[in-house]
């Protein structure tokens, strides 16, 4: 992205405003380093993950971010076999339990939403609770190691609590004893023995050793001989107690550098979701919104906000480009919010393009640009030099040397700054060059001759932003469709000029251009009216259709849900006949026994009537139950590979993966899962069609030289290598005649994610590709479609 763009945009600002919402400087560095994204399957990624972040926040909370520091200093250090200190493990620790946390953050129960982005991000961390737990067992915090942290120390301290104790009894005893040659009755410290305050001229009468005097030499600080002893064996635990923590640090420290593989993949993820979630904050403070991404050039902002005005105060603003036109030539009056317009066009995209929400309301359209060219100047002074000019003709002569199909420029008053007549119409030919170029045009300007120009020339389109005549106010709405009007005469009258001067300048305009200019008006406030409730149908149709899938996936899911439930009464119904019958024959034989004891014939001919009867009911019951389940499908004699079928033990579709053996044993797939299972046990699928689908006929010239696989694994590959591995392996790939392949980079730094996106641009045998789904390794792959 042009670097002179991102300045004038002030994107420069966005991101100071971003890092304010991060834990750690690493997070800070990641955003410095924020722009647009280099292909649009990068940019969709990055949007969804910073939606799905946001909507997690909502629904779960702050992330388990308590205690995260940035600890890639104490990380190197470890990765040397350096000694760490207590702060530098306490932080670890934090990063350990930050890790082990976030795993169960984003973790959702069946019914609940997925974040598969987040989640897949997650699925590299590598929790490592011992370790986390042996730290903060023996650290309790950056400053204390706890007394548990072993038995030595434990020991150590109590003695040393011990000690301490009896010194200060003793200490206790010897003031109140020489209080009379003391300064104050108050015992102190010094080098970690303990003193009392002597008067200098009794300095002979506490015998002991001089270890400090105050700043007067009014008072010297004795250690009393008695003391002596008693010192020395505190001073020796405390060099005791620190060599048992410098071992302990150097155990734990031992323990990190044997794990530190597993913490720095866990920190770099952690300073990426500490990024992520900074973006999802950001997108909450501005109301922001996640974008659709489309490739053509078109983009449909509705209500758009500048992100660096008070949102109290702006007024939101639609604005449109693609479809009939691919130039927007606004006018209108200065103040009126034309610049602002122009601005909030370019940095809305950057941020879209960045992976950031965007302050506009939901099904809001942006478009991916290669680059965005921005000329954009501080215009708004009467007192125009050629110095001005000649500034933006040089910014607008790069912009035409680089500009091209793929490209948006943005011009705020273009031409102005010189002779009115030269100027507009170099502005004509300057938009008229890039329109044939197809470079996508937003141009502010104050020259009629532009109004002409968009209304005559096919693919370019006026717009002007609305000035309320009767305030002498801009209202700062914008009308695409309808050119500007100065409002000179309308605003001098409201100002107090004479009719007849103002009837008087009316004369001197012709009176065909006014009545043009109305009528002009006129159709296009109805035009634009019209293709207003043409977007607005288009957009609730999209709404419907997004409903439509939705409600048509819970059906699916209803359906299915009332099979199992079908399924689960039908075998309870039958354990439920079965014990029935069960009981039956129990009571019949019980009447039997009671038919020997006198019961005569006719009572057992009418007892074998209902025993019949019961029994033929319950056999007209379990036949229902076999023919329902028969109409499920019926049985397979044979299958082929890559056939879908169902699965009659898990009543789940499946496909095909080999033929039966002798015994009818074959593999399937269901889902993410091989299974090997029976062939009686599958079912046809009503209407099914083979899964494989046919092979494109230009590909028919499979040659058939070798197997080749349907992946390619670039991890540990340079640039370079990987480069030339892709580009023999798409080669074989297409000659094989596969249809799609996956080429797995890893996430990493993204350098080898940018090198295969860029080869997959110009490749010949490339119809399309992009980055794989959360099920197909995310943007650690790239899934690629051959011609």
């Amino acid at each position: 992205m042009d670097e002179r763009t991102l300045r004038v945009l002030e994107f420069n600002k966005i991101k100071e405003k971003l890092k304010t919402y991060t834990q750690t400087s690493a997070a800070k560095e990641l955003i410095e380093e924020l722009g647009p994204y280099s292909n649009v399957y990068e940019v969709r990624e990055r949007l969804k993950e910073t939606n799905e972040a946001l909507n997690i926040l909502f629904k779960k909370g702050s992330p388990p971010f308590e205690g995260i520091y940035d600890v890639r200093s104490g990380i190197s250090r470890a990765e040397k076999g350096a000694g760490l200190s207590a702060p530098e493990l306490y932080r670890i620790a934090g990063l350990l339990r930050a890790s082990r946390r976030f795993k169960e953050y984003v973790a959702h129960k069946e019914d609940e939403e997925a974040f598969p982005v987040l989640e897949d991000i997650c699925e590299g961390l590598i929790p490592i609770k011992r370790l986390e737990d042996e730290i903060y067992n023996a650290i309790i915090d950056e400053e204390e190691i706890s007394d548990k942290a072993s038995e030595t120390l434990y020991s150590i301290r109590k003695e040393l609590r011990s000690k301490n104790g009896s010194i200060r009894e003793r200490v206790n005893d010897l003031l109140r004893k020489n209080s009379k040659f003391l300064q104050e009755n108050l015992y102190t410290i010094r080098g970690d023995r303990y003193v009392i305050p002597v008067k200098a001229e009794h300095k002979g009468a506490v015998p002991g050793i001089v270890h400090d005097q105050s700043s007067t030499g009014a008072t010297l600080f004795i250690e009393p001989m008695s003391l002596v002893e008693v010192n020395n064996a505190i001073r020796e635990l405390m060099l005791k107690e620190k060599a048992e923590i410098e071992r302990i640090l150097a155990q734990l420290s031992r323990k990190v550098y044997d794990n530190i593989a597993a913490i720095k993949n866990n920190s770099s993820i952690i300073w990426e979701l500490d990024f992520i979630f900074a973006k999802a904050r950001y997108g909450s403070e501005i109301r922001g919104t996640c974008p659709i991404v489309n490739e053509d050039g078109s983009f449909y902002i509705i209500e758009g906000r500048h992100p660096l005005i008070d949102p109290e105060v702006i007024v939101p603003s639609t604005i449109h480009l693609g479809g009939e036109y691919t130039s927007l030539v606004i006018t209108g009056p200065n103040t009126g919010g034309k610049t602002v317009t122009l601005k909030t066009v370019g940095l809305l995209h950057v941020m879209g393009m960045s992976g950031l929400l965007i302050p506009a309301r939901e099904n809001s359209i942006i478009s991916y640009y290669n680059n965005i060219y921005a000329d954009i100047g501080d215009e708004q002074s009467i007192e125009q030099s050629l110095s001005t000019f000649s500034s933006h003709m040089t910014n607008i002569v790069y912009i035409m040397e680089k500009a091209d199909e793929n490209s948006l420029a943005l011009f705020d008053e273009l031409g102005a700054g010189t002779d009115p007549v030269e100027g507009a119409a170099l502005a004509v030919a300057i938009l008229e060059n890039l329109r044939e170029r197809e470079t996508k045009i937003v141009a502010t300007t104050h020259y009629s001759e532009l109004k002409g120009y968009a209304l005559k020339t096919p693919h370019v389109e006026n717009a002007s932003v609305e000035f309320d005549v009767e305030t002498l106010r801009p209202t700062y709405r914008l009308l695409i469709g309808i050119p500007g009007k100065s409002n000179a005469f309308e605003i001098s009258k409201r100002l107090g000029l004479g009719e007849e001067v103002i009837q008087s300048a009316r004369n001197n305009v012709s009176s065909n251009t006014l009545i043009f200019e109305d009528l002009i008006m006129n159709l296009q406030k109805k035009s634009i009216e019209a293709e207003n409730n043409a977007r607005e149908t288009a957009m609730l149709k999209l709404e419907a259709e997004k409903l439509k899938d939705k409600y048509e996936e819970k059906l699916y899911g209803i359906q299915k849900s009332k099979d199992n439930i079908l399924q689960n009464a039908q075998r309870e119904a039958k354990s439920i006949i079965r014990t029935a019958k069960e009981e039956a024959d129990d009571i019949a034989k019980n009447i039997r026994e009671l038919e020997r004891m006198g019961y005569d014939n006719d009572a057992r001919k009418k007892i074998d009537e209902q025993r019949k009867k019961l029994k033929d009911k319950m056999d007209d019951i379990e036949s229902s139950m076999s023919s329902k389940e028969k109409e499920k499908g019926k049985k397979l004699a044979e299958v082929k590979p890559g056939q879908e079928v169902i699965l009659s033990s898990l009543n789940q579709k499946v496909i095909v993966l080999s033929k039966p053996d002798s015994k009818g044993e074959l593999q399937v797939q269901a889902g993410i899962m091989k299974v090997t299972v029976n062939i009686s046990g599958l079912r046809e699928v009503e209407g099914s069609k083979d899964a494989v689908k046919e092979r494109h006929a230009k590909k028919e010239m499979n040659l058939n030289l070798k197997r080749v696989a349907s992946s390619i694994d670039l991890r540990g590959l340079d640039a370079e290598e990987a480069i030339y591995n892709v580009d023999k392996y798409l080669d074989e790939a297409y000659m094989a005649g596969l249809n799609e392949v996956t080429v797995i980079h890893g996430k990493g730094t993204g350098i080898l994610r940018k090198a295969i996106g860029d080869l997959m641009k110009h490749h010949g045998h490339v119809k399309s590709y992009r980055l794989g789904e959360y099920s197909e390794g995310g943007s650690g792959a790239t899934v690629v479609e051959l011609k």
